[in-house]
């Protein structure tokens, strides 16, 4: 059983925005709107407390098949989410619209993420921990991710890019969560100086001397068929489909991820 989430009425918080919220009551009724944050919740021991989820929260998988959901990331429905009388949204930055937040906030209050690197990543698990009653689970999560981030054997830089999506064709760029991933994965993003999510042409990589590209799982799903495509184009570049969620998902979901990147570097530099 869980403790209860001793946050006391009338509670101010400041989110990663700088954003000062009032919580009139502790937070028993949540309504998360980032897939990666939904799951950190279930990782820290919460359930019942949260009352709806967004299409695209799919862990875990039994919150996705039971917990109310509130429509897409970017595509929410405000009268759903108004109807289940939540006292704390969760959402994020880039993942949600402002639209969407400022109307949520004239019946709830909304604390709100902002990940761009991984400081921000582990200070977005003490702060829900801190939200939710669940700091010492958080503290220990957070050492835990650290302790593995810092473990990470590199023997070589890698140049690399990382696309996220086709038609156009769209990739990772600086100031992203995936670009400190992939600087841990050991790899150098040949398009870090670009915006954060560039279109861009396939050809362009082969001027900027790119050795691994790498096709995502999310939020377009690639497949072997994009990758014997795109190998017709770049025959001198090795290509590999990678599971987004562990090089974009912040929260619990980095635990996993340095045990993937080491399966990754090995996959690249074979036997």
């Amino acid at each position: 059983m869980n403790p209860p989430i001793r946050q006391s009425a009338n509670s101010s918080i400041v989110d990663q925005l700088g954003k000062e919220i009032l919580l009139p009551t502790a937070p028993l009724r949540i309504v998360s709107l980032v897939p990666s944050q939904t799951e950190l919740l279930f990782s820290l021991g919460l359930d019942e407390e949260v009352v709806g989820i967004t299409k695209f929260c799919i862990h875990p998988d039994h919150w996705f098949r039971s917990k109310n959901r509130v429509g897409g990331t970017k595509k929410l429905d405000i009268n759903k989410i108004r109807s289940l009388q939540p006292n704390l949204v969760i959402a994020n930055k880039e993942e949600n619209t402002l639209e969407d937040v400022t109307a949520i906030e004239t019946f709830c209050p909304v604390w709100t993420s902002d990940i761009s690197n991984f400081s921000d990543a582990v200070d977005m698990i003490n702060r829900i921990g801190d939200l939710t009653g669940t700091s010492e689970k958080a503290s220990v999560m957070v050492n835990e991710i650290s302790r593995e981030f810092s473990n990470i054997s590199i023997s070589r830089v890698y140049r690399a890019a990382y696309l996220i999506w086709k038609n156009p064709w769209m990739a990772a760029g600086g100031g992203t969560f995936i670009n400190v991933m992939l600087n841990a994965c050991g790899m150098k993003n040949v398009l870090e100086n670009m915006d954060r999510y560039p279109a861009i042409e396939i050809d362009s990589l082969v001027q900027k001397n790119i050795e691994i590209l790498l096709l995502s799982s999310e939020p377009y799903p690639f497949k072997i068929s994009d990758l014997e495509h795109l190998k017709e184009i770049l025959p001198k570049v090795q290509i590999m489909l990678v599971d987004g969620e562990l090089f974009s998902w912040y929260g619990s979901r980095m635990l996993m991820a340095p045990a993937y990147f080491k399966e990754v570097r090995e996959q690249m530099e074979g036997p």
